[in-house]
């Protein structure tokens, strides 16, 4: 082999060498470049489910009722007190006989009393506020499954705003490079006399109002991304398409069947009805005798005699309050209208669930619509922009009339834009509005809150040195660190 070939076939594989390493450094700088996975509505859902300070404020709530559980369970447990007293006597003694004086004697006594009570019988009073208690822990409970619905659906609608701004962002941006060829092309036009000073007033004029435009759409876009960062509690990444739309019933009636059925609202409604009418049957009771059974043991000392005496008492004892000014009375007629009040507001509830359910269902109805409609608006503009484009390039179309091709253009795609986020609220606000909107029922990846985790810890009003109590300590202080 000649040295001129040997050269030949070594600059060669320098050449190969130097464009494999170009490659490879195009390739890890692709790679460096490549965006971060985009954030899907289900990352928006878990986010807002486990970053809400009202979930975490109605939970509190809902704890706060459990407790009225043990407080009201307690009146039937035995109440355990002591005493302890300090006590100084004085006694003065008659003379006796006509030369004595009047003597005087001091004590000094102490005592200390173990006393236990607990209650026999009330008629069922104590049993009634018992009941009413779980009643409200069951109305609260679902309160706060409302209060989760609320929040995922702020979640979907602040997920929807970010990619439906984004969007009109996009088109006004796409508007601005438009309108500044059409700009630059009715100058030239000007220039070679084939239109007058007015299309170009005309171009500069829409130009202006489209860059007006794009900045109140990049306004736009910075409200819907504090929102998404207020519900979610983050600001959005990358965000990418909305999925598949949820399955949903084409037939409203069996919605609104569905939602009085199950919606937490009517729920935690009817709850609160049951528990305004056992109070007031706790309210009748407490009218009633009460059976309570007594006991203590204690001891005494008087200082000075060192005498100590001990004591011991049992008895079972009936009272019954005869008259207290009419409050018994009035706290009996004030339960009834309360529970008239919630048994009205059962009523309102009812049809409110039944609108709600409608006006979502007339919302996706109606954002399907237009979204066919703009789909159909859309391929109609095109094609009339780009005619009359050409037609304005041949002298047969003015500048205006180019300008409203594509304002209409612009107008139809904005209007597809808007239907298709509307689309997907409205179809969310049907899942909330039949009570479907939860993180369960959607099958999050997220630890769900138990409701009866820490009713199940107090109910029964555990003292604080047992097992039970312990671990309710360990649970208090695992929620103060979150």
């Amino acid at each position: 082999m000649s040295r001129e070939k040997l050269m030949m076939q070594v600059i060669s594989i320098q050449k190969l060498r130097r464009a494999a390493g170009i490659v490879c450094l195009a390739t890890a700088l692709v790679a460096a470049d490549r965006p971060a996975q985009a954030e899907t509505l289900a990352d928006a859902l878990v986010g807002a489910y486990n970053h809400s300070g009202l979930l975490e404020q109605n939970r509190a709530v809902l704890r706060a009722a459990d407790e009225d559980v043990a407080a009201a369970g307690a009146a039937l447990k035995p109440v355990l007190r002591w005493t302890a007293g300090l006590t100084q006597s004085y006694r003065d003694s008659p003379p006796q006989g006509f030369f004595a004086t009047t003597g005087s004697s001091n004590s000094l006594n102490a005592s200390i009393n173990l006393i236990a009570e607990v209650l026999i019988h009330d008629f069922g009073a104590s049993a009634f506020r018992i009941e009413a208690a779980k009643e409200t822990v069951l109305a609260t409970r679902d309160s706060l499954l409302n209060v989760e619905q609320q929040i995922l659906l702020r979640a979907v609608s602040a997920y929807m705003g970010v990619i439906e701004a984004s969007e009109f962002v996009a088109l006004r941006q796409n508007n601005v490079r438009l309108l500044t060829q059409e700009l630059r092309a009715a100058r030239d036009r000007f220039e070679v006399g084939e239109v007058t000073r007015t299309d170009v007033a005309l171009a500069e004029a829409q130009l202006a109002n489209a860059r007006s435009g794009l900045a109140g759409a990049e306004g736009d876009l910075l409200r819907a991304q504090e929102e998404y960062r207020t519900a979610v509690g983050r600001k959005p990444g990358r965000l990418s398409g909305p999925p598949k739309l949820p399955a949903i019933s084409n037939d409203i009636d069996t919605a609104k069947g569905l939602a009085l059925r199950r919606h937490p609202l009517l729920q935690s409604a009817q709850h609160q009805v049951a528990a305004a009418d056992l109070l007031i049957r706790a309210s009748e009771a407490a009218m009633a005798p009460q059976i309570k059974l007594s006991g203590s043991v204690g001891v005494s000392e008087e200082f000075g005699n060192q005498n100590y005496n001990n004591n011991a008492s049992i008895g079972l004892g009936v009272s019954q309050t005869i008259y207290q000014g009419g409050a018994l009375s009035s706290a009996a007629r004030k339960s009834m209208a309360q529970r008239d009040a919630q048994r009205a507001n059962l009523h309102v509830v009812r049809f409110d669930v039944e609108q709600a359910v409608g006006n979502a269902y007339a919302g996706f109805a109606s954002a399907k619509a237009q979204l066919e409609a703009s789909e159909r608006q859309i391929r109609a503009a095109r094609i009339a922009f780009r005619g009359v484009r050409e037609e304005a390039t041949l002298g047969a179309r003015t500048t205006l009339d180019v300008l409203d091709a594509e304002q209409s253009l612009l107008d139809a795609q904005s209007t597809q834009v808007s239907a298709r986020a509307n689309l997907y609220i409205a179809a969310y606000s049907i899942l909330s509005a039949t009570g479907q909107l939860t993180a369960a029922s959607l099958g999050l990846p997220v630890q769900i809150y138990d409701p009866a985790g820490y009713y199940n810890l107090v109910k029964d009003g555990p003292a604080k040195e047992s097992r039970q109590g312990r671990q309710l300590d360990r649970v208090l202080r695992a929620l103060q660190k979150d």
